[in-house]
């Protein structure tokens, strides 16, 4: 059994990026960028009003003959003199010899004539050519996260194409025989299975919507024959349940028959000691306790950072953060305790249900409180650490 730190330390030396390809920019949402995007082009890439108006030559004159008009996408220059201004409308370009925009709801017209109500500052309402970037600036750098936000920043650079890094595929196997489908009746000795669901959706939440789910059967051979299928076509294998010592855990045994090699059992922690680490060639195991709050706890803490950096970002881990006790927090058990929490204003609160099988204090938390193995005692008003929550 290792402590926490070092089996993080182990994951750490072991996992690397995904290769890189080339992706339409429509299609990378949640990928993350693998190389730095140059700008190709000043943005904006001309002078452009930031409103509907009149463009006209900066001065304290009231009135202005109206000249001409420039709608957004024409390309007509057109040249203004002291005393001309031009109707235009916002994201159009203003002519070179313009300075400012007057916003229409500041000015009225009679014959031709526009009559200013409010002078506005000098270069008021236009957007200089390059304002938000310029042409050869870097737009995005490498271990970007591409949200909706900066896909459409690349795209309104007129880039099509990025390089980004490749999504792991990703294989979950769910050991138990007692375990049933959702919507199923129960038999006497049954119970519903969820962790499939749970670890799927905080898959998608990652950006990986292409995840493989198996049932296994609680059979040496069958767990064998499965477990050497999916490492043929998953960078990553989830397997739930199964990893402990019992008669019918198969879990380790089978992956050693497979030539996967164990780099880690067992973790000083709780939930979540009979967590199995391994890998074959290329490919990474995690073989994870089958109780629902330990399967999600381990993935928090080790799976998550995982797949975060073979998919290229630039912090593996959840955010680690400080908080105050509410009340003192004890630890008996002489490991590092991850208890479901509530931080609100600085302050944590440990919630009732703590037990591996529960997820109901899971489902309402917004923390993991950490209490170190070395630590008995966190008392009221002390100040310790917790991972925030997705």
């Amino acid at each position: 059994m290792i402590a926490v730190k070092n089996a993080i330390q182990i994951i750490e030396s072991t996992i690397r990026s995904q290769k890189v390809h080339s992706k339409k920019v429509v299609k990378v949402l949640n990928q993350v960028l693998a190389e730095d995007i140059v700008s190709p082009i000043d943005m904006p890439p001309f002078k452009q009003s930031s409103m509907d108006g009149y463009a006209i030559i900066h001065s304290e004159e009231g009135q202005y003959q109206i000249t001409g008009e420039v709608q957004a996408g024409a390309s007509k220059d057109l040249t203004l003199k002291q005393g001309e201004a031009v109707r235009i409308f916002t994201g159009a370009r203003v002519p070179e010899s313009a300075d400012t925009v007057v916003m229409q709801e500041h000015t009225s017209v009679e014959k031709n004539v526009l009559i200013v109500e409010e002078v506005p500052k000098k270069g008021s309402n236009v957007r200089p050519q390059g304002e938000q970037i310029k042409k050869g600036e870097v737009a995005l750098q490498k271990g970007t996260l591409l949200k909706q936000a900066a896909i459409g920043f690349l795209a309104g650079l007129g880039i099509e194409e990025v390089k980004v890094f490749n999504l792991p595929k990703v294989s979950i196997l769910i050991t138990g025989n007692e375990l049933q489908p959702p919507g199923k009746k129960l038999k006497k000795g049954q119970v519903y299975e969820s962790n499939s669901i749970t670890l799927k959706l905080a898959l998608k939440n990652l950006g990986i919507n292409k995840v493989t789910v198996e049932h296994v059967k609680d059979k040496l051979g069958a767990t064998t024959k499965v477990i050497k299928k999916h490492l043929r076509q998953a960078d990553v294998v989830l397997i739930s349940g199964g990893i402990s010592v019992g008669d019918h855990d198969f879990v380790k045994e089978a992956l050693e028959r497979n030539k996967v090699e164990e780099l880690f059992y067992k973790v000083n922690q709780k939930p979540g000691k009979p967590l199995w680490f391994g890998k074959k060639d290329e490919k990474v195991v995690f073989a994870l306790p089958g109780n629902p709050a330990s399967s999600l706890t381990c993935f928090y803490v080790y799976v998550l950072p995982a797949l975060k950096r073979m998919m290229g970002h630039r912090d593996m881990h959840l955010p680690r953060k400080t908080a105050t006790a509410s009340e003192d927090i004890r630890n008996k058990h002489r490991k590092d305790l991850f208890l479901k929490g509530i931080v609100n204003d600085g302050k944590a609160k440990v919630l009732i249900g703590q037990a591996s099988s529960m997820l109901r204090s899971f489902a309402i938390c917004n923390a993991l409180l950490m209490i170190p193995a070395d630590q008995e005692v966190v008392k009221q008003g002390e100040a310790f650490q917790y991972i925030q929550l997705p």
